[in-house]
């Protein structure tokens, strides 16, 4: 091939890969989800329903299917009062070629008003929700391999209520879930560093996290049960999944000064960070829908 035949070909592949993400889109959602109007999203409030019923539509929006009438997955769980409290985790695919699923999730509740006080959640989690729809939206348009089940959790703050309800009671048999991608807080680090944690369980997806991206780094770690409260191993979604034997990626950041504080608004996220993490977890999920083997990998890790 001519020199400047290969410059134009390389040419359209980097665009090609620019416009896999909509940052306008991506900042839409994430500031609506933040919004003073929605109180914290805590679940069981009417705030949390106005949540669900704006992920909704987007999905509406997106085209994806819905295994019932209208995305909603509702379940009951009791809090530390022992009080029973209702949440909806709300339920999205896109049918692949191939009978296994890859959940991709993020929790979409957060604290609430605490003292008068609101909080927003910006980072925790309307980040999550917002690349969760942007990956459905590319893959709405890019059809994938595998069943992509796209999955908005509820309850995640009062212990994964919303996951545990997902993985014992699925919307389609659990033997055909192989993976779980979930993103909590993805849209503010200092260091511009995102973590990929899950690999310490499941070293056969180390060969998948790979990101072209020069302008973010991808780190792997905070899965090691020796790291104690740096194991994150179960502090989000993913725990619910890793509890079942399912392989889990866990996309996150380190914990900032605005983690579980009122001050986690829409202003603080780091705009140019979140596009980039986003763009680099499509990568990834692209990489392990692509994949030949990965299924049988898999397959044989949950056997042993």
């Amino acid at each position: 091939m001519k020199p400047i035949a290969t410059f134009l070909l390389l040419f359209l592949i980097l665009s090609g890969c620019s416009k896999t993400i909509h940052p306008q889109q991506l900042f839409t959602d994430i500031e609506e989800l933040s919004l003073d109007k929605y109180k914290g999203r805590k679940v069981g409030t009417d705030e949390n329903k106005l949540a669900a019923r704006y992920i909704i539509k987007r999905f509406e929006d997106i085209g994806l299917k819905a295994y019932t009438n209208d995305y909603r997955k509702p379940f009951t769980f009791k809090n530390r009062a022992g009080a029973s409290i209702a949440g909806t985790n709300l339920i999205g695919y896109i049918a692949g070629k191939k009978p296994e699923a890859i959940v991709i999730s993020a929790h979409y509740d957060h604290i609430g008003v605490i003292n008068g006080e609101i909080y927003n959640g910006a980072d925790d989690n309307a980040s999550g929700v917002g690349g969760l729809l942007a990956i459905a939206k590319y893959f709405s348009k890019n059809p994938p391999e595998h069943t992509l089940i796209f999955a908005a959790f509820d309850a995640e703050e009062s212990g994964l209520q919303g996951a545990k309800a997902f993985v014992a009671d699925p919307v389609i048999p659990i033997t055909h879930i192989t993976l779980n991608i979930n993103m909590d807080m993805i849209s503010r680090s200092d260091k511009n560093e995102l973590y990929a944690v899950g690999t310490f369980h499941y070293p056969m997806l180390k060969a998948h996290v790979v990101s072209t991206n020069p302008d973010i780094r991808v780190l792997l770690g905070h899965d090691d049960p020796k790291l104690g409260n740096d194991d994150w191993t179960n502090q989000s979604d993913q725990g619910a999944f890793h509890a079942r034997k399912i392989p889990f990626l866990y996309f996150g950041v380190e914990d900032h000064a605005d983690y579980h504080k009122p001050g986690d608004d829409f202003v603080k996220i780091n705009k140019e960070f979140y596009k980039n993490a986003v763009s680099s977890i499509l990568e990834i999920v692209q990489n392990i829908d692509r994949s030949v083997t990965i299924q049988k990998v898999f397959k044989d890790k949950r056997i042993m």
